[in-house]
């Protein structure tokens, strides 16, 4: 019987090849972005399940709640982990704190070979390696870190810096942090073959660091202090509550929060709990390894959401093409009926056909798959890899998406031809005029109501990203560059003279040495006091340091007083935005009023003009300009801005290979890295342009697999009439009004669908266009475009087909009917 049903199901689907080719294209493009949609999700999803007790493992961050919202540090102060030895409590099994460095350079004692700028360094305790498991190649985790000056190396970074050699045979040698921090290495560990954030390669024990220190963190001692490169792991024990953990954090965040801070209105501190689980996919701390590129678990429903409207549209197609197709096949149900078939087995057989479809999709799909990788490889997570497909729990959810589509896309089809009654067939009491198709119109329309969405979002993020790229920051960013000096390097007579040679240079029209730019990634911020008719106001003030030179370099304007004086007294320039926020409206006003820092007064000096220090997704927050009070290790200035001659631009690429020859000569041991202000800003819309990128595959995605069902119901639609076009031509009937007749129906469809879509659409993009402080406008002509576009790719689909048809000569559709 099996052989049977298969040999009747190739004849079927080799008997209309032309439906069955668009059934397959349409359910391979569904499945395609499904199968690689869904690698992503299970790839992002994996990380960090293999670790012993992962389920208790939880890392301890900070949340600050202030005026300006919540912000989020992965830090914690340094004293939080000897309190919560000190409490000893049940609920506690272990407590890692640990601190990330970066050192400039380590090297192997014994052979002299120097490393530069060696990654994942950390100083921590024996308790992390009692936290996370590792296999031990040689040494003790119990005792590898209780002394100071010793390191414990994973396998890969003991290959590294002790080639050839047995990790028992490292375990004793030495190696040199900075050429002054000496460690002998008393473990060799294997790192994770999971995927994991815990990417750590050398653990040099904490006692080091608090005899030599690498990070000035680990001597901050205070409760007032928070570092991000000072984090904590905790275990808790297996009854352990997490409710009672998050309240024992509470209370000591409370415990030690200044008491001023209760009624001045600054920012609140919080202790949170953080799941191991939940560490990969969470932007507010971020990874260990910086990774900027990592996706959210908002990014994934969507990217879920995406490959469920594109496989229900290709099963959409399904379902329309074989009910409109069913009527060929009522003369075989009636005579299997006749025969003795029931409909479970009728059933059973449709199933079966749609099957061997759905297998030739997915076939199809491998391919597409593969080749999608590649094409997506910015928006693909960079360990994720075809093999990923052989995982047996990503396999097993790949044969049973295929069972679903089987279903899904079988069982409507297969439940209408089942029920044909014999008698009735053999009367020819089912005649094509009584198929009316309603189902088949709905879900038409739905197919068009989502490409219609698609196409008005892909315009108007177009549109708005566009529009933000273009507008002015308020500060000049043509012909403008910049790096920054090396952090370890403390030597400000370095800077200085890196400044003096490069202003030397010809295609250089002028150099500055500040902090960060304008507009950038890092900032700085500080809670500041302003006292306004004897009533205290409270904000945070942004802060970004510079002189004159710098103002004038970056175009601001000064609206009000003057610039601060010098660097050894602190004065501010704050902007418009902290007049606003204090209830002030001329900027004279404020100009010689002070801010109330920690009980310093600090003099307003003057005011500038707004300008946009991230993207224009933000608003200009309150911030001021002031100088670098401190020297140092300290010191803000260690960033390098020079602008180059505009009118020279061939030449720039010289310039720059100028400056690096300067920076060789004074930092010959760092790497030479610098930007353009106009790479910078792209930088700040990454995420708008993968999704405009995104938007525009999914939008001919969408309208491709509309494209072929509506292929399909024209080539049905036509065959069906092909007497009646003969009859009307004959009648007399020219080319148009055969094409209108038989394109009026399906444009009536296609309208019905913008009507729907487009109140969807706008509400839609409304709410993403709240979410940006500076917005284009929601245009009119975005949705008129994209309703005649529709119509337009309607009438090419359906024109091909029905021309044809009513070309055809009418006396040989006559005589076949």
């Amino acid at each position: 019987m099996l052989r049977n049903y298969l040999k009747i199901a190739f004849r079927n689907i080799w008997k209309n090849k032309t439906f069955s080719l668009i059934n397959i294209l349409g359910l391979s493009i569904g499945l395609s972005a499904s199968f690689v949609i869904g690698a992503m999700v299970f790839y992002d999803l994996t990380f960090d399940k293999f670790h012993t007790d992962g389920d208790r493992i939880y890392r301890v961050t900070s949340s600050f709640e202030g005026a300006l919202g919540v912000f989020y540090n992965a830090g914690v102060t340094v004293p939080l982990a000897q309190e919560l030895k000190e409490l000893r409590t049940d609920e506690i099994e272990t407590v890692a704190p640990f601190f990330t460095t970066y050192p400039l350079h380590v090297a192997n004692q014994e052979t002299g070979n120097k490393f530069k700028d060696p990654d994942f360094v950390i100083y921590t305790e024996p308790s992390y390696f009692k936290t996370f498991e590792y296999d031990w190649l040689a040494g003790d985790s119990n005792s590898a870190l209780e002394e100071p000056n010793m390191v414990v190396l994973t396998k890969e970074r003991a290959i590294k810096y002790f080639p050839n050699q047995e990790p028992s045979n490292v375990v004793g040698k030495s190696l040199v942090y900075n050429d002054s921090i000496h460690a002998t290495v008393s473990g060799i560990v294997d790192g994770f073959d999971g995927r994991t954030d815990i990417v750590f390669e050398e653990f040099i024990s904490l006692k080091t660091a608090a005899r030599q220190d690498m990070t000035n963190a680990i001597n901050e001692s205070g409760w007032d202090n928070t570092n991000s490169a000072s984090q904590l792991f905790l275990k808790l024990s297996e009854n352990a509550i997490t409710n009672n953990v998050q309240k024992t954090l509470t209370r000591i965040a409370k415990e030690h929060d200044e008491p001023e801070n209760s009624h001045s209105g600054a920012s609140k501190r919080r202790f949170m709990l953080q799941p191991l689980s939940d560490i990969h996919l969470n932007p507010n701390y971020g990874t260990f390894d910086f990774n900027e590129s990592r996706t959210t678990k908002a990014a994934l429903k969507s990217l879920l959401l995406l490959a469920f409207i594109l496989l229900i549209l290709g099963c959409i197609n399904f379902i329309n093409l074989n009910t409109a197709q069913a009527i060929k096949r009522a003369k075989e149900i009636g005579i299997r009926k006749t025969l003795g078939s029931s409909r479970s087995q009728l059933i059973v057989q449709y199933l079966g056909e749609t099957f061997l479809l759905t297998l030739s999709a997915a076939v199809l799909s491998i391919f597409i798959s593969k080749w999608l990788l590649i094409l997506f490889l910015d928006f693909i997570p960079a360990g994720l890899s075809f093999d990923i497909f052989l995982n047996p729990w990503l396999l097993s959810g790949v044969f049973l998406l295929l069972f679903l589509v089987t279903v899904l896309s079988g069982f409507y089809p297969a439940l209408v031809m089942s029920k044909y009654k014999p008698v009735s067939v053999f009367k020819q009491q089912i005649i094509p005029n009584s198929d009316k198709g309603s189902l088949r119109k709905y879900l038409t329309v739905f197919q068009f109501v989502i490409a219609q969405v698609f196409i008005i979002a892909t315009l108007m993020v177009g549109k708005q990203l566009n529009y933000i790229m273009k507008k002015d920051m308020g500060f000049k960013t043509e012909a403008i560059a910049y790096f920054k000096t090396p952090w370890q390097d403390t030597s400000a007579v370095k800077r200085t003279r890196f400044v003096n040679r490069i202003q030397d240079l010809a295609g250089i029209s002028n150099v500055v040495l500040a902090g960060n730019p304008p507009a950038s990634f890092s900032t700085m911020t500080m809670d500041v006091k302003y006292i306004k008719d004897s009533t205290e106001v409270n904000s945070y003030l942004h802060l970004m340091y510079g002189t004159a030179n710098y103002f004038d370099l970056y175009n601001l304007k000064l609206l009000a007083g003057r610039m601060p004086l010098n660097d050894s007294i602190s004065e501010y320039v704050v902007n418009k935005s902290y007049l606003k926020a204090v209830g002030l409206e001329n900027e004279v006003d404020i100009v010689g009023k002070n801010l109330i820092v920690d009980g310093d007064n600090l003099p307003i000096v003057g005011v500038m003009e707004d300008f946009n220090q991230h993207s224009l997704k933000y608003g200009v927050a309150p911030m001021a300009l002031t100088g670098s009070s401190y020297s140092g290790k300290w010191t803000q200035y260690k960033t390098i801005h020079f602008k180059l001659n505009s009118n020279e631009t061939a030449d720039w690429s010289k310039t720059i290979y100028g400056i690096e020859i300067i920076w060789k000569d004074i930092y010959p041991e760092s790497d030479f890295e610098y930007a353009f202000m106009d790479d910078t800003v792209k930088q700040f819309y990454e995420s708008e342009q993968k999704t405009s990128i995104l938007l525009q595959w999914a939008t001919g995605l969408a309208i491709l697999i509309s494209c072929l069902g509506l292929l399909g119901l024209v080539i049905h639609t036509t065959e069906r009439r092909r007497k009646e076009i003969g009859i009307r031509k004959i009648l007399g009937a020219n080319l148009f009004q055969l094409n209108y007749l038989l394109s009026k129906d399906f444009l009536k469809l296609v309208f019905i669908a913008f009507v729907i879509a487009a109140p969807i659409a706008w509400y839609g993009l409304h709410n993403w266009l709240e979410e940006f402080a500076t917005k284009t406008d929601l245009s009119w002509w975005i949705f008129a475009l994209s309703g005649i576009a529709m119509v337009v790719v309607s009438l090419l689909i359906m024109t091909i087909k029905t021309i044809k048809s009513a070309m055809a000569n009418p006396v040989k559709s006559l005589r076949t009917e």
